[in-house]
């Protein structure tokens, strides 16, 4: 065993690593700094030194929730190169298997924009800068595929997305989820050009 992996995690790490988990199963504000520091064995002076505040700590919180996020859409695109089509919907294939996980609660970054209506909140700055980089990406995506109106298509697309993220929570495997690539599918087919058919010879 080498040393580095003989040393016990940061007393940051550990704060983080026990907020992360306490903010997404029962939300941000709900959770308080002394539950975060005794369950992290660690000390308020700890944790306002490594992240100067709540509000820093749950920002830091939903960086690593973007990072999941951002780690599992490029997954889907990594699998299927040069095809805008197939990632998006191989996107939607791995959602219906995520968001039916044990212990699923949503998206952090959608649940915090709606904990946090504050525009200058940190927590609400970090999740509005990803999801706009979503919808950025999503376009991209789009007008890769070209779409007749890629814009529509692609904000049509995430809201697709936010609806399996909230419905998830409420209903569980038995939720809309399993409907979500089918209607993913028929939106990209409304909007996509068809390449007409050869002749016959």
């Amino acid at each position: 065993m080498t040393k580095a992996a003989a040393m016990p995690p940061r007393a940051a790490d550990r704060i983080l690593g026990v907020a992360g988990e306490l903010f997404y199963r029962e939300g941000s504000r709900g959770v308080g700094v002394d539950e975060i520091v005794a369950k992290a064995g660690a000390t308020k002076p700890t944790l306002y030194r490594a992240f100067g505040s709540k509000d820093q700590l749950i920002a830091a919180y939903l960086e690593e929730q973007a990072a999941r996020l951002w780690a599992f859409f490029d997954a889907a695109v990594d699998a299927h190169p040069g095809d805008p089509r197939a990632q998006i919907l191989a996107y939607f294939d791995a959602l219906e298997v995520h968001t039916q996980r044990k212990g699923y609660r949503g998206c952090g970054l959608s649940n915090a924009a709606v904990e946090y209506p504050d525009p200058a909140h940190a927590g609400r700055l970090v999740a509005v800068t990803h999801k706009a980089q979503m919808r950025k990406r999503l376009r991209d995506l789009t007008r890769g595929m070209d779409a007749r109106k890629p814009k529509k298509l692609a904000d049509s697309l995430f809201l697709l997305i936010e609806g399996v993220f909230v419905t998830s929570q409420i209903f569980g495997e038995d939720g809309p989820v399993v409907a979500a690539r089918g209607a993913a599918e028929a939106l990209i087919d409304a909007h996509v050009r068809k390449v007409p058919s050869p002749d016959p010879v």
